[in-house]
This record gives structure tokens, sequence and C-alpha cells, in this order.
């Protein structure tokens, strides 16, 4: 077999996530399942949030969707940022965004808020 002249490089990659954990008890983790589903605007770079709401087979999802407060504070955010999961591990529950590069990786304090917010309705559950 001939040696490819552009072999893919493999190997750590440039790519960072910030994890917010919160621990819980539970016996049902499903219940803590739910992710972002955004309405936008516009195309490509140009594309911005109008509104927001949560979709998963848990109680947390309903509960995060009728914080009208935590989705205007998303919806102010680009649509990478938005773009939230929440997902059980065990006896911890994991908030991130997703994957970003070195110049795009970092968490502002609106986004801190927004992480803060989720993890409290996850506790009150």
């Amino acid at each position: 077999m001939p040696q490819d002249p552009n072999p893919m490089y493999w190997g750590a990659m440039d790519r960072y996530q910030a994890h917010y954990i919160v621990r819980v008890v539970s016996n049902e983790p499903d219940m803590y399942l739910a992710r972002t589903k955004l309405d936008t605007h516009g195309r490509f770079a140009a594309k911005t949030v109008t509104g927001v709401s949560w979709e998963g087979p848990g109680h947390l999802a309903d509960v995060l969707s009728k914080d009208v407060e935590l989705c205007e504070m998303i919806s102010r955010q680009g649509v990478r940022d938005a773009s939230i999961f929440v997902e059980p591990m065990g006896d911890v529950v994991r908030i991130h965004g997703k994957w970003q590069n070195h110049e795009e990786f970092g968490v502002t304090k609106e986004q801190f808020e927004i992480y803060d917010r989720i993890a409290g309705h996850i506790k009150s559950l």
C-alpha cells in the first residue's frame, strides 16, 4: 500500500471546554439530561439568537424552559455560547458548552451567571 503524501495529524488538538460540575444524589440520572434549543435569525456569521428553549427527557428541561430570565440571558449570547449541554455522569451533573480553540476560549461574567443559575436549578430538584 502506498504511503499517503499528506498524512493526517493525530494527537492533542487545540480545543477547550469549561465544565461546571454539580454533585447530585439521584436514582434517575436521565432527569438531569437537557440541552438548549435555539431559535435563530440570519445566516453564517450574522446569525443571532432570537429565542431559547430547553429539550430533554427529564424534568430539568421543563424547569429550565420556565425560567424566563435564564432564557433571556442565554439569548443575549452568541450562537456558539448559547449552545449549552447538561449531562449526568454518575453522581455529578456536568454543564458545558461547545468546544473552542485557544483564541475563542474564555468564560465571561454573563456565562458564569448562566451556568450558576442552571446549577441552582439542578440543586433544587
